[in-house]
């Protein structure tokens, strides 16, 4: 079952994703290197530009996206 990584602030997408089969975790900690793929809202702002990747998984921007895009998208990616 592939693990897909979500924020926290998206639970709809979370049933949704837990529906289709996926297993679902938030997006922190330790879980993230084992996902399959990530899910974030693009909310958040990355102001100084840096980053950590601290995964190779793919990941769904999921701004402006209804949730059956996103589903769409992440099966794509998995």
């Amino acid at each position: 079952m592939p693990r897909i990584a979500v924020e926290q602030s998206m639970s709809d997408l979370e049933q949704a994703l837990t529906q289709e089969g996926y297993e679902v975790v938030a997006l922190e900690g330790e879980q993230v290197p084992e996902c399959d793929c990530c899910c974030v809202s693009g909310q958040d702002n990355n102001v100084m530009g840096m980053s950590d990747k601290t995964t190779s998984a793919p990941v769904v921007n999921c701004h402006g996206m209804s949730t059956d895009e996103v589903v769409d998208a992440v099966q794509a990616r998995v």
